[in-house]
């Protein structure tokens, strides 16, 4: 039975009450006891990290070095960002009760809820994954790709020889269909009319609305009021859709993520509902704008470059499908959507020989480790060669140098669908047009993602 809307907002009251960030219960840390960083008040800090990380986080570390200290608000925490391999491998391996992930998002549990994967730990976050992992196996993968590939070319036939416009929206535009299609599972055209504004209203939002959460007095004005209004209207069109499933005749038939979901049991083990909800709007929103925003910059990129265009070309026209994964690879290494990975020590740690207190966020920032020279060559330039190219027993970049979906048990579930989806769009966009890049681009911050702030505009050109 569909909860009606009255259950619907207590649901959401409570997971607004229950994931507030605020001030936390672990230990105090002093500043003597992680590695050095600014004296600025945490307020500004916070501001450079958030608004500003692509200049703020390279410029600590010409400073500092490959270990330096952020301090954040709320509450004056210390963030401790590290840029080596070997560090990333000692933080993606470090044992998942002291290195917790949870603690470390937790300013997005207002917005994923509590039962998220990325808000998860310990034994709950095993769980969870094996409930979702049969989801997002190969086999599922395959069964995802034609409709994606119906997507693409649906999106692609909309579009004009000549014409200029911003990838980006393009971009978004297709793969939230996809992701209400594909993962959602929703056909009806009234409720996707329904759904669309509100998932755009719930990714589209500054930095300063995440950390409005922190203060639920903000939450009675302005863009902070509207947020909740919003994410009210949309928890009641998820629920809506997840009590209507779970009763439709055909579910042991349909395919979509979220009807499998519902189908999963692991010895009797199911989700709730408030359960698929959580997982439904972080598949949402790890795997929208993500994989929206590399597409994006990739389509830039080989516009940008004719020799790397007519490679990419012969590889959609050939299913040359590595290569175009590669593509999508550099795009993510050259212009990192996310920008760091974090864990929150609940006991005391060792990292990189740094020996370290608990209640210290620890993380390796993408931005720097994927700008670094000894991790990649000539890394200012987009060369997708760089991940087929062979090193002795390897192929492609070394391990914990290339890092947009994370690592060890907390490896991005999605990984495998986006980069599925980046092969399929740019097949289906390459074999109907060239592209040309307008202008010049660059970073800018939109929540915790980073986008191309001109939207990297493109021009394209029918190929005959």
């Amino acid at each position: 039975m569909a909860l009606t809307d009255e259950q619907v907002d207590r649901l959401t009251d409570e997971r607004f009450a229950h994931t507030r960030p605020g001030v936390s219960r672990l230990p105090r840390v002093r500043r003597d006891q992680v590695p050095p960083g600014l004296r600025w008040p945490a307020l500004a800090q916070t501001a450079g990290l958030l608004r500003f990380r692509h200049r703020f986080v390279p410029y600590l570390h010409r400073r500092f070095g490959d270990t330096f200290t952020v301090w954040l608000v709320p509450g004056g925490r210390p963030l401790v960002l590290f840029t080596r391999p070997e560090h990333t491998k000692g933080i993606f391996a470090g044992d998942p009760e002291v290195f917790q992930a949870g603690k470390g998002n937790a300013i997005l549990g207002p917005i994923m809820g509590e039962h998220s994967l990325l808000l998860q730990d310990g034994g709950e976050h095993k769980r969870a994954r094996k409930l979702l992992m049969p989801a997002f196996n190969g086999a599922a993968l395959r069964g995802y790709a034609d409709l994606v590939t119906e997507l693409a070319k649906a999106e692609v036939a909309t579009w004009r020889t000549g014409t200029t416009f911003r990838s980006l929206d393009r971009m978004n535009a297709l793969t939230l269909e996809v992701i209400l299609r594909v993962v959602f599972g929703v056909t009806d055209e009234g409720r996707l009319a329904q759904l669309r504004p509100r998932v755009n209203r719930t990714v589209n939002i500054s930095p300063a609305i995440l950390l409005g959460w922190g203060w639920p007095g903000l939450q009675r004005f302005g863009p902070w009021k509207a947020q909740v209004i919003n994410q009210r209207e949309l928890d009641r069109l998820i629920y809506a859709e997840i009590g209507e499933r779970r009763l439709a005749p055909d579910l042991a038939d349909r395919g979509d993520v979220l009807s499998r979901l519902i189908r999963t049991q692991d010895q009797g083990d199911t989700l709730t509902d408030a359960e698929l909800r959580d997982q439904l709007v972080t598949l949402l929103l790890a795997g929208h704008e993500t994989t929206a925003t590399a597409l994006a910059w990739a389509l830039y990129e080989l516009g940008r470059d004719p020799r790397q265009l007519a490679r990419a070309r012969r590889a959609a026209a050939d299913g040359d499908d590595a290569w175009l994964e590669a593509v999508v690879k550099e795009s993510m290494r050259l212009h990192p959507v996310i920008p760091m990975v974090v864990r929150t020590l609940m006991k005391p740690a060792t990292i990189g020989g740094l020996d370290l207190p608990a209640g210290v966020t620890v993380g390796p920032s993408i931005i720097v480790t994927h700008q670094r020279e000894d991790n990649h060559e000539r890394p200012e330039e987009f060369r997708p060669e760089r991940f087929l190219e062979e090193h002795g027993n390897r192929v492609g970049p070394a391990a914990n140098t290339w890092i947009p979906f994370g690592g060890g048990v907390r490896r991005c579930i999605g990984a495998g669908f986006s980069l599925m989806e980046g092969v399929v769009v740019l097949r289906e966009v390459l074999a109907a047009y060239d592209v040309a890049a307008v202008g010049d681009d660059e970073p800018q911050v939109r929540n915790i993602t980073s986008v191309p702030r001109r939207g990297a505009r493109v021009r394209v050109t029918a190929v005959s």
